[in-house]
């Protein structure tokens, strides 16, 4: 399974993941996936690990993002990057966007 060539933000759903989060799926094979997180402020993605490597970009918005028990605050233009089973965790200072990248996918997130 893959997604088209093309995607198109205004096509593209957004799941409501509660709690003050939205994801939007963009383009994605078995080997890559990249989507958009949307964050009000005060939402939390709560610590956790996974087998994905993961490299994200902060479109919007200030973050407080603990990788490896290291917290650092980053803002729109900066980065992050999660290798593999690291455990990491994000709260939203004011809200904003990330664009996250996994590899392989993500299948938990494909559409069912």
């Amino acid at each position: 399974m893959q997604s088209d060539s093309f995607q198109f933000n205004k096509e593209l759903p957004w799941d409501d993941l509660k709690n003050g989060l939205q994801r939007q799926l963009f383009g994605f094979d078995d080997k890559l996936m990249m989507l958009k997180i949307k964050f009000e402020k005060g939402a939390v993605g709560a610590l956790h690990r996974h087998p994905h490597s993961q490299a994200t970009y902060i479109e919007s918005g200030v973050f407080d993002m603990t990788i490896d028990g290291v917290t650092k605050r980053l803002y729109a233009g900066d980065g992050y990057f999660v290798p593999t089973e690291q455990e990491h965790g994000i709260v939203c200072i004011e809200a904003g966007m990330l664009v996250d990248v996994f590899s392989p996918h993500r299948e938990d997130f494909l559409p069912k």
